[in-house]
């Protein structure tokens, strides 16, 4: 689908899948909370962010209960990390975490490159590789529509494209919530495919054999690690 094939997929979820998504959302909520309040009508990120969980089927008492934490004054500290680095044919991959143990996380990462003989970088040696974007998709309006929304509602998008009966909307990180908002001001009923901040990568690689079988390894390994946030790859799946 357009540039970004993958971001759409959907895929069945195994119960410990699911349990890793809850778990995900509940330190992401909470320190979204914790550092704009818990008023998700004055905090337009914890906003989104609650929309985007219940998108995902996270029961509200995982919601409630991370609200609650900051409210009752419980007090947890996460950190943002990004490990990049290389695997075989050409492939690229930099993981997002949230962690409360950088130590233990670093370690869990490093595990799961090693193992799919992969190479953990420095800091930056993949990322400019890739374009820090907003990434829309809908259904069910055209490319003229989403044009027109976009215009009227004096919104820049990047690029727009138009495949399969679905429109992708590609445009700055910070402005994902506006182009969300001119679409739907312009046609209510929209189906989001897709609405998130991602690393869009320049140049995809395909892979075969050996060098398929290990990136795969890497990726499910990473799924494993509980801190793991995000996992973007250069690599057409």
């Amino acid at each position: 689908m357009g540039r970004f094939p993958n971001i759409a997929a959907s895929k069945a979820k195994t119960g410990a899948q699911k349990a890793k998504i809850y778990s995900s959302y509940a330190k992401e909520i909470y320190q979204v909370a914790k550092q704009g309040g818990t008023d998700s009508n004055g905090n337009l990120a914890l906003r989104h962010l609650i929309e985007k969980a219940k998108k995902e089927q996270v029961p509200a008492d995982v919601i409630k209960r991370a609200i609650d934490k900051v409210n009752s004054g419980v007090d947890e500290s996460y950190t943002k990390v990004r490990y990049e680095g290389f695997a075989s044919g050409g492939a690229t991959i930099m993981v997002d975490c949230l962690t409360d143990n950088v130590n233990r996380t670093v370690s869990m990462v490093r595990n799961a490159f090693t193992k799919s003989k992969a190479k953990m970088g420095v800091s930056g040696c993949v990322s400019h590789m890739y374009e820090h974007l907003s990434v829309v998709i809908v259904k069910n309006i055209g490319e003229d529509e989403v044009i027109e929304a976009l215009l009227t509602c004096e919104v820049d998008a990047k690029e727009v494209e138009e495949e399969n009966g679905n429109v992708s909307i590609y445009g700055d990180p910070s402005d994902l919530y506006k182009i969300k908002d001119a679409i739907t001001s312009f046609k209510p009923n929209v189906e989001f495919l897709a609405d998130e901040v991602t690393m869009l990568p320049c140049e995809t690689v395909t892979l075969t054999g050996e060098d398929k079988e290990n990136f795969d390894k890497l990726l499910t390994m990473l799924d494993d690690v509980e801190d793991v946030q995000k996992v973007y790859h250069n690599v057409n799946l």
